[in-house]
């Protein structure tokens, strides 16, 4: 073997060490960014989903970050954020009424407590009664915002639609595919008290007016919304719902002070803030039809019958079945 040969062999080889140190240096760096990041779910010892949602910190850089940012800004003032891209004052308030989503899922959908989003992108697509048919994660949204929102739907490739799918999907990282997870429909008084609509104003303004306003209109989206009227959710909604909005209450209410009230005293500022004038949804007659629609929406029909005193509370909350 001459010297040329011999310098060009040993040339190689260093070369391809420097490779082999290059490639194992970054699959160290690689393995330790793996191990700093806290998995998004884990499992408990009892096989359970344990509620670890991935930090905010760790959102990634590009295209499917800002998608994030701006998902989490939707969740976070949905009103807003939406009014904002609106051509007119009046076409923004068509859209959308004054509430946003953490109005109901507090801390950007991430409080494990109050009605949380973490692992919602894990559940669907699901099936839905009200709807008699399978649901994707975007059509939920959707429900959302023509019934809790009172606007209008996004429409098919809309860029915030897909923002929202996309911060959704990021909190739920890690979570397996039709997971069961405990914290997920918690807000449901199964088993409803008669309830007392003139006590229900009475634990209405004597704990509730610092927030909601004494004639419930909020003061925020965020700090107090509106829990009736033309800014508030309309009657198509899931708090329209007594057992959805008395277990709210039980659940969540007062601020900082939950499981405080009893479930008579949920019960009756349910049926109080239920009785009061909000959006009609349109599409009633055409939820649940395959049957077994709950007694418990309060439609404009038993709201008057709150107002007229004729309303029959054991049928609505069915407890003479």
């Amino acid at each position: 073997m001459n010297r040329s040969t011999t310098l060009t062999i040993g040339f190689l080889f260093l070369i391809s060490l420097g490779v082999i140190v290059l490639l194992a240096n970054q699959l160290k760096t690689d393995k330790s960014l793996t191990q700093e990041r806290t998995p998004a779910a884990t499992e408990k010892e009892d096989g359970g989903i344990a509620y670890n949602p991935p930090s905010m910190d760790d959102i990634p850089e590009g295209p499917m970050g800002d998608a994030i940012l701006r998902g989490r800004e939707l969740i976070n003032d949905t009103s807003n954020a939406i009014r904002a891209k609106a051509s007119s004052v009046d076409d923004g308030e068509n859209l959308v009424n004054e509430l946003s989503c953490t109005s109901c899922h507090a801390g950007d959908g991430l409080d494990k407590d109050t009605s949380s989003l973490v692992g919602v992108a894990a559940v669907y697509p699901q099936y839905n009664g009200r709807a008699d048919k399978i649901l994707t994660l975007e059509d939920r949204i959707n429900g959302c915002m023509v019934r809790s929102m009172n606007g209008q739907p996004f429409e098919e490739g809309d860029e915030d639609l897909s923002a929202m799918v996309a911060y959704l999907t990021y909190i739920s990282e890690g979570i397996p595919t039709g997971a069961e997870l405990e914290w997920l429909g918690k807000n449901d008084m199964k088993d409803v008290p008669i309830p007392d609509v003139e006590n229900g104003e009475r634990v209405f303004q004597q704990s509730c007016v610092a927030c909601h306003a004494s004639d419930g209109s909020g003061t925020g989206p965020n700090t107090g919304p509106a829990l009736w009227g033309d800014g508030s959710y309309n009657d198509g909604a899931g708090m329209a719902r007594m057992s959805k909005n008395a277990g709210f209450i039980k659940n969540n209410m007062p601020l900082g002070q939950p499981n405080s009230l009893t479930d008579q005293e949920a019960a009756d500022l349910a049926a109080f803030i239920l009785s009061q004038d909000r959006p009609e949804w349109q599409g009633h007659d055409k939820d649940w039809p395959k049957g077994n629609r709950p007694t418990d929406v309060m439609t404009k029909e038993l709201r008057d019958q709150v107002k007229d005193g004729t309303i029959n509370w054991d049928k609505v909350l069915g407890k003479n079945k």
